[in-house]
């Protein structure tokens, strides 16, 4: 049996590197989503806006990767942000928290020099169902 599902989802941006969107360990259900940047996967374009409107992309665009894997939002139990500034924090924090809800899995957020394509904001997660 193989223990691991390569996951591409049709609906987040094409990868921009060797890398899957996401890889499913088998068989406890495990999905590790790679880290997601605030690409428009209709136009492979960064969106406009401030760190708010990238953060709405990125978990749109994780959303899409769990949907692709079989899970949903509600299956993240461990995200790590990684923010150029993080004086941005409160800002993405909101935005995060209108996204999970009362679901609040586990987290670390960390500032980094930088993000590919001058993004302002990465989001990765791990998923359990």
């Amino acid at each position: 049996m193989d223990r691991l599902g390569m996951v591409e989802a049709t609906e987040a941006p094409k990868a921009i590197g060797p890398y899957s969107h996401a890889v499913e360990c088998r068989p406890s259900r495990m999905l590790f989503l790679s880290g997601q940047i605030p690409i428009d996967p209709a136009t492979g374009a960064m969106v406009e806006g401030g760190v708010r409107e990238q953060a709405r992309r990125v978990l749109a665009n994780l959303d899409a990767v769990l949907v692709a894997g079989g899970m949903a939002r509600w299956n993240v139990a461990r995200t790590t942000i990684f923010l150029t500034d993080l004086a941005d924090f409160t800002a993405v924090n909101e935005v995060y928290g209108e996204f999970f809800g009362d679901h609040k899995p586990a987290r670390a957020t960390v500032q980094v020099a930088a993000l590919p394509r001058s993004a302002m904001v990465e989001i990765d997660a791990i998923a359990v169902a």
